[in-house]
């Protein structure tokens, strides 16, 4: 997925945990991580105990706001559908899609329901919590997600069963 990739922007780095980790194991890559401004704190922690040389320094982004340019060709979000309300989805797609070149990678990890319904009771139980915190979060129809992503000109290439009832959906620019 990021084997011919040269540098990375994470959406939504949360703690920080998967840049740290993946920075590491993907060395040929630079890796930004970014959220927003109040998590970012947390990010420079895992990054400092890294020690990576292609960890960048978070930025703040917030897919509301305006996206800087950035040397990338690959985009990985992970647990940030579900999170965010369906609008903040179709922006984020809509701006990943923006400033991905020709033939980049957008890969999303995360729980996903398929035909409307739960792939697991687990998700449906995720589910359930979501929506009761917020009414606008919840798990994803992959269908509508997948629709999203053609929307876009970006077009699905693999979707992969991971660990724990989550999918690793890896979508490349189409032009």
């Amino acid at each position: 997925m990021f084997g011919d990739r040269r540098g990375v922007l994470e959406i939504g780095s949360g703690t920080g945990q998967h840049a740290a980790y993946f920075a590491p194991e993907l060395a040929h890559l630079t890796w930004q991580p970014s959220d927003v401004a109040e998590n970012l704190s947390d990010i420079r922690q895992w990054r400092e105990e890294a020690q990576t040389p292609g960890l960048l320094e978070p930025i703040t982004l917030d897919v509301d706001g305006r996206w800087p340019p950035l040397p990338i060709d690959a985009i990985f979000t992970a647990n940030t559908c579900h999170i965010m309300s369906w609008p903040q989805v179709e922006r984020m797609f809509a701006r990943a899609s923006a400033i991905l070149p020709p033939r980049g990678v957008l890969a999303v990890y995360g729980p996903f329901h398929y035909g409307g319904r739960p792939s697991s009771e687990s998700n449906a139980r995720f589910d359930a919590f979501l929506r009761s915190r917020d009414p606008a979060s919840g798990v994803r129809n992959f269908e509508a997600v997948h629709e999203l992503a053609q929307n876009h000109g970006l077009a699905l290439e693999e979707d992969n069963a991971m660990p724990a009832n989550n999918r690793l959906l890896v979508f490349r620019k189409t032009s």
